[in-house]
């Protein structure tokens, strides 16, 4: 008998996991629909622009400087052992456009914004707001989740792009005015060893990241209930589920751009 409970129970978690990624599928898909189709709310799109890019800059590029500055430490621990120190630069720049760059980034993007989308649309959920928006004949996925998912899309890739430039220059000054590297090597081979693929990977990466955290933000806030107490629950789904499948993604996505 209990081995019957336990794969019951087992059973009706792994199809209430299937509903769930049904009813985000279809959510993404419907978002998607209406976001490549006009009309837009250009002053909409514009707004949550600068909120997704603009306001996450300064939490994004302190984030990757030090990033930066710590990866060029330990990678110098390491390499010092095998007598490999020149290696630095070459490892410093590849790690941060290939990897860190777009996960920290998309890290930093779904504690900020995907809480603050849950947040905003769970509001309006719960005191009936969108409900408001249907009875004026105006359709909720186009005039909230689109904009939101062109704007993740769009902006969170120039982040990465920016958080790239910062995190390799905190891995320079730490090189060269701690470990004293001569800055004219340092630079060329960080110039020499970079390739367009790493930075175009990394802005992929960053391009899907940025819509996962909009759409998780979105549907997470779209479905709330419960008044305050379910839109904090919305909040924490937003940014633990964004979170996951940022690495999720992050693997798959690696897998596909570099593996042979």
């Amino acid at each position: 008998m209990t081995e019957r409970n336990f794969l019951a129970s087992v059973g009706r978690t792994f199809l209430d996991f299937l509903a769930v990624t049904g009813r985000i599928v279809v959510f993404a898909l419907a978002a998607i629909f209406y976001a490549l189709r006009p009309p837009y709310y250009p002053r909409l799109i514009l707004r949550q622009m600068v909120d997704v890019g603009y306001y996450s800059l300064p939490v994004v590029g302190l984030t990757a400087v030090f990033t930066g500055m710590v990866l060029a430490l330990q990678t110098y621990t390491g390499f010092s052992r095998f007598a490999a120190e020149n290696a630095i630069a070459n490892v410093v720049v590849l790690s941060v456009t290939r990897e860190l760059g777009p996960v920290i980034a998309g890290l930093m993007v779904a504690g900020r914004i995907g809480a603050a989308i849950a947040a905003e649309i769970g509001t309006m959920r719960v005191t009936d707001q969108i409900d408001a928006l249907t009875t004026l004949s105006t359709n909720p996925y186009r005039y909230l989740v689109a904009p939101r998912l062109i704007a993740g899309f769009t902006m969170v890739p120039l982040l990465v792009l920016v958080a790239d430039i910062i995190g390799v220059f905190g891995g320079f000054l730490v090189s060269t005015y701690k470990l004293q590297f001569n800055a004219a090597s340092y630079i060329q081979r960080t110039v020499d060893f970079l390739q367009t693929q790493d930075v175009a990977a990394g802005l992929a990466k960053a391009a899907v990241f940025g819509f996962i955290v909009a759409l998780m933000g979105c549907y997470n806030g779209y479905h709330s209930r419960g008044g305050a107490q379910g839109v904090g629950a919305a909040t924490t789904y937003a940014v633990v589920s964004s979170s996951i499948l940022i690495l999720v993604f992050d693997y798959v996505l690696t897998e596909a751009f570099f593996a042979r």
